[in-house]
C-alpha cells in the first residue's frame, strides 16, 4: 500500500515516502507521505482558501456534514479497525471501541455545532447605555493545525476534526508518524460525506519539521496538539498570539478506601482493565494505586490474580487485550524503569518480561515516591500498588505528582469522596470510576504538566471561535 498526502480534496503525490512498521510482527503494511515543508505551506493554502466556504455554511449544514460522516464511519467500521490494528498495533477489540467513540464523537460535533450560540447583554444596565440592545456571537477562526498522538490514531483526530469543523473553521492534521493512515482514510470520508475541498487536509511526517511550519504561519490561527511535556510546552514557547491546546501527559492514581471492602472483586477487575487496556499507552491509564491498608492485601491477591489472566498475543487475535508496544525504544524504556525500581527495592508481584516487542503486564510494590514507574508517565504496561493509612495520606501522595489529568476514587463515603474530589490537583475526578474513563462529550483537559485548555466537543468550539459583541442604538 501507497499513501500520500490529502490536500484540497485529493490524495496528492508526495516527494518523499517511509515505511509505517507494524511493531508486533515487524512488517511493512505501507510506503506514506513523508512531507516537505514545502507541502505543508500547500496544504496551509488549502486550508486557508477553503475557510471563505467553510464560514459561510450554515450551522445546519456543517450539522450534516459531521452527521454523514459518522455514519459513513460506522459503515466502515471494520476496514478502519483493522487498520487501526494493524498501524497502532492495536488490539482489534480495542480498535473496534475506538470507531464506535470516533462514531459518537462526530455525532456529538453534530449536535453541538448546531448549539454555537452567545448572549443577550443589556446595555442600558450602565449609566448612558439607554436605547441600546446587544448581543454576542461566536465565529470561527479560520485555520487550524492539529497535531495528533500514535495511540488514538482516529478518535483522537476526531476530537479535533470534529468542533473545527462544527464551528466553521478548516484543519490541518499533522498524525503521528507511527499512524498516518487512520486519519488519511478519514479525510477521504469527509470528502464523501460532502465536505468542501480544503477544508481538512492530513500531512503526515517529520513532527518538528511541519510543525515549526504551523507555529510560523500566521495563517495558522490555532494548534491543538497530543503528545508529550517536553514538545507541548515547546509549542507554546513558540506559538506568540496563536491560540494552543495542548493535551499532554499524566500517571494517573486511584484510591481504594476500606469503605468498599465488599466490592474489592468488582473493583480489582476495572483497575486491571484501566492500567493495561492497549498496553497501558493510554494517557489516563491507571498507573499508581493507593489501597487502604485494611484492605490492601486482599485487593493486591484480586488485581494479582486478575492481571496474570490478562491474554498476551497479536493484535489481529479477538483474545489479545496486551500485545507488543508502539516500538522497541519504549519497550527498553520500560524495562529499565522497572529494573530501577526493583534495584531500588520495590517488589515485582508479576510481569516484567519481555515478550515479543512488548511486555507483560507488571505489578510492583514498595516503591520510592522518586521511582520513575511513579512520577514519571510510564505509557506501558505496569501499575504500582501502595498500602495508605488513611484517606489522607492518599490524597497526599495522589498530588505528589507533576502531572494533573485524571484520578479516581472508589469510596462509600460521601464526605470522604467530596473531600477528595475538591482536594485533587487534577482536571477530572471520577468517583467510583477508575481515572481511565473518559467521555467523548464531558470537558477534558489537565492542570501542571498535563496540559493547558481543554477538549470535549462544546468545550473545544469555545478554544476554536472568536466572541464577538454587535450592539444597535435603536434611538439614533
Amino acid at each position: 500500500m501507497k499513501k500520500g498526502l490529502f490536500i484540497a480534496g485529493k490524495e496528492v503525490v508526495p516527494t518523499n515516502t517511509y515505511a509505517v512498521i507494524q511493531s508486533h510482527t515487524e512488517e511493512e503494511i505501507a510506503q506514506v507521505a513523508d512531507a516537505t515543508e514545502q507541502e505543508m505551506k500547500e496544504a496551509i493554502d488549502s486550508a486557508h482558501d477553503a475557510f471563505i466556504k467553510m464560514k459561510a455554511l450554515t450551522m445546519d449544514e456543517r450539522a450534516e456534514i459531521l452527521y454523514k460522516a459518522a455514519e459513513l464511519l460506522e459503515e466502515e467500521k471494520e476496514e478502519f479497525a483493522r487498520v487501526i490494528a494493524l498501524e497502532a498495533c492495536k488490539p482489534i477489540t480495542a480498535a473496534r471501541g475506538e470507531i464506535d467513540r470516533s462514531v459518537q464523537t462526530l455525532r456529538f460535533s453534530g449536535e453541538e455545532a448546531k448549539q454555537i450560540a452567545g448572549e443577550y447583554i443589556p446595555l442600558d444596565a450602565a449609566k448612558g447605555g439607554e436605547g441600546r440592545d446587544a448581543y454576542t456571537i461566536y465565529e470561527p477562526i479560520g485555520v487550524v493545525g492539529a497535531i495528533t498522538p500514535f495511540n488514538f490514531p482516529l478518535n483522537l483526530v476526531v476530537h479535533k476534526v470534529g468542533p473545527a469543523l462544527a464551528s466553521g473553521n478548516t484543519i490541518i492534521v499533522k498524525p503521528a508518524e507511527q499512524t498516518p493512515l487512520s486519519s488519511l482514510m478519514l479525510a477521504e470520508l469527509f470528502t464523501k460525506a460532502g465536505l468542501p475541498d480544503g477544508a481538512f487536509n492530513v500531512v503526515p511526517g517529520e513532527g518538528p519539521k511541519l510543525g515549526k511550519v504551523m507555529l510560523d504561519d500566521v495563517r495558522v490561527q490555532k494548534v491543538s496538539f497530543t503528545g508529550s511535556p517536553q514538545v507541548g510546552k515547546l509549542i507554546k514557547s513558540q506559538a506568540g498570539l496563536k491560540r494552543v491546546t495542548l493535551e499532554l501527559g499524566s500517571n494517573s492514581a486511584l484510591y481504594v478506601d476500606a469503605s468498599v471492602k465488599d466490592s474489592l472483586e468488582q473493583i480489582a477487575e476495572k483497575a486491571v482493565t484501566g492500567a493495561f487496556i492497549y498496553n497501558g499507552q493510554v494517557c489516563i491509564s491507571t498507573q499508581r494505586i493507593y489501597v487502604h491498608e485494611d484492605v490492601f492485601e486482599a485487593f493486591k491477591q484480586s488485581f494479582v490474580e486478575k492481571t496474570n489472566k490478562v491474554t498476551f498475543g497479536d493484535p489481529l487475535d479477538e483474545k489479545t487485550m496486551v500485545t507488543s508496544l508502539i516500538n522497541q525504544k519504549s519497550q527498553e524504556r520500560i524495562l529499565s524503569w522497572i529494573d530501577e525500581a526493583i534495584e531500588n527495592g520495590a517488589t515485582l508481584l508479576t510481569g516484567g518480561e519481555r515478550k515479543a516487542n512488548g511486555i507483560l503486564p507488571t505489578v510492583l510494590t514498595g516503591i520510592q515516591s522518586s521511582d520513575k514507574v511513579s512520577c514519571q508517565e510510564i505509557f506501558g504496561p505496569v501499575v504500582v500498588l501502595q498500602p495508605v493509612e488513611n484517606h489522607e495520606e492518599a490524597l497526599h501522595l495522589m498530588n505528589e505528582s507533576d502531572f494533573g489529568l485524571n484520578a479516581g476514587v472508589f469510596t462509600n463515603n460521601l464526605q470522604q469522596a467530596l473531600k477528595i474530589a475538591h482536594g485533587l490537583d487534577v482536571g477530572q475526578v471520577l468517583v467510583n470510576d477508575v481515572p481511565t474513563t473518559r467521555f467523548d462529550h464531558m470537558p477534558y483537559g489537565g492542570v501542571k504538566d498535563s496540559g493547558y485548555g481543554h477538549e470535549g466537543i462544546k468545550y473545544a468550539i469555545k478554544e476554536m471561535t472568536r466572541l464577538k459583541m454587535i450592539s444597535l442604538n435603536y434611538r439614533f
